[in-house]
């Protein structure tokens, strides 16, 4: 249920670009919206993220998004090892994420 997003508008062979931000209200956040009308996030073709739900990585694939799970905590680094057609390194065991999945059992996405 994050709210507050990094963005980067990336140019293979081009230097990482300075971050955007994107702020989501409650009513934003992708555990509450329909797919019906515009979002913040439907413009993007890939989502990084140290942990997601099952529900959050089937709701932005309706969205056209890929979603990249990572341990890589500095968002540039892995953004340029995917550029560079690096793996990127495995997310660590979050026990939220475990609680998030049984939820996703429920989840109307």
């Amino acid at each position: 249920k994050a709210r507050n997003w990094l963005t980067f508008v990336c140019v293979p062979g081009h230097p990482i670009p300075r971050a955007g931000r994107v702020t989501l209200t409650q009513q934003q956040l992708p555990h509450y919206v329909t797919d019906a009308g515009p979002h913040p996030l439907k413009d993007f073709d890939v989502i990084l993220a140290g942990s997601a739900g099952e529900g959050f990585i089937r709701h932005m694939a309706k969205w056209g998004a890929q979603v990249l799970l990572t341990g890589e905590p500095d968002p540039e680094v892995a953004l340029t090892r995917i550029l560079n057609g690096e793996a990127l390194p495995d997310t660590r065991f979050d026990v939220t994420t475990t609680l998030c999945k049984l939820r996703d059992l429920f989840s109307h996405h």
